[in-house]
C-alpha cells in the first residue's frame, strides 16, 4: 500500500499537469481536419475556462497542491485554442450580440439563455466575458486581499469547482438529444475516465491537508458523469445523428 501510494504521489502530478494536452489534443485537431464542431458541446471550454481561471485566483488563499494550479494554467491555454478552433469551425445557428434589445426577455433570446450566453453569434462576446472575468476577480483580490480563510476565498474556490463538475454535463445532453456520439472523440472520453481514476487516487492518497475535500466532493461527482457518458457511447456510438436522420428522409422526399 505504502509503494502504491508512492507511485500515486509520483505519476499522478505528471498525468494532471499534462492532461490538458492529452485530453484536448485530438478533439482540436479533429474539428481543424473536419472543419465543423458539430456534435461537439461548445458549453466544454466554456466551462472549464471559467473554472480554471476560479481555481487560479483560488490559489493564493488556499494554497492547495502546486500539480493542480500548474494544470489550471495550462488548462486555460489549451481550452482558449479549443475555444477558438470550435468558434472558427461552428455550424450555422442563429445567436445574437449580448446585451442587446434588452427589452427582450430571456425567453425571447432564442436560446433559452439570459442574454444568449455563450450562445452568441460574434466571437467577440466570448473573448471579452473572459476579459472581464479575469480583471474583475484581479480587482477584487486587490481589494481583498483574501487569505485561505475568508469567505469570499472559500466562495470564488467552491464555485470554480462546482463549474468544473458539471463539464461533462453539456456533452451528455448533446449526445441524448443527437442520440449519437458523432463529433465528440472518443479520445477525449478515454482521457476523462483515466484522468478520474488518476485524480481520485491521488487525492485520496495524499497525505491530509494537501488536497482540501472540495476538490475530492467535485471530483466524485464528475466521475459519475463522465460514467454516464462512457455509457451513452456504448449505447449511441458514432453513428448518425437525428437531424442527419432527418436531413436524409427529407433528401428522399
Amino acid at each position: 500500500m505504502a509503494i502504491l501510494s508512492t507511485l500515486m504521489g509520483v505519476f499522478a502530478p505528471i498525468f494532471l499537469i499534462l492532461s490538458p494536452f492529452t485530453s484536448y489534443t485530438d478533439q482540436i485537431l479533429s474539428i481543424n481536419r473536419t472543419r465543423t464542431s458539430a456534435g461537439f458541446a461548445l458549453d466544454i471550454p466554456g466551462i472549464m475556462l471559467t473554472a480554471s481561471i476560479l481555481k487560479i485566483f483560488y490559489w493564493p488563499g488556499a494554497r492547495y497542491d502546486m500539480s493542480l494550479l500548474v494544470q489550471a494554467f495550462l488548462m486555460v491555454g489549451v481550452q482558449m485554442t479549443l475555444l477558438k478552433v470550435a468558434l472558427d469551425n461552428r455550424p450555422a445557428w442563429r445567436g445574437e450580440r449580448p446585451f442587446t434589445e434588452t427589452g427582450r426577455s430571456f425567453a425571447q433570446t432564442g436560446t433559452g439563455r439570459p442574454f444568449d450566453f455563450w450562445r452568441w453569434k460574434q466571437q467577440r462576446p466570448y473573448w471579452e466575458y473572459l476579459l472581464f472575468l479575469a480583471f474583475g476577480l484581479l480587482s477584487l483580490h486587490a481589494l481583498l486581499q483574501p487569505d485561505g480563510s475568508s469567505l469570499y476565498n472559500k466562495f470564488i474556490g467552491g464555485l470554480g469547482l462546482t463549474i468544473e463538475a458539471t463539464l461533462p454535463l453539456p456533452q451528455l445532453y448533446a449526445n441524448y438529444r443527437a442520440q449519437s456520439c458523432k463529433g465528440f472523440r472518443v479520445s477525449v472520453l478515454a482521457n476523462w475516465l483515466f484522468g478520474d481514476m488518476m485524480k481520485m487516487g491521488y487525492f485520496f492518497a495524499s497525505e491530509p491537508g494537501r488536497v482540501p475535500w472540495a476538490f475530492k466532493l467535485c471530483g466524485m461527482f464528475q466521475a459519475g458523469c463522465d460514467a454516464c457518458l462512457g455509457i451513452q457511447y456504448c449505447m449511441y456510438g458514432e453513428g448518425e445523428t437525428t437531424s442527419d436522420v432527418e436531413t436524409r428522409l427529407s433528401m428522399r422526399a
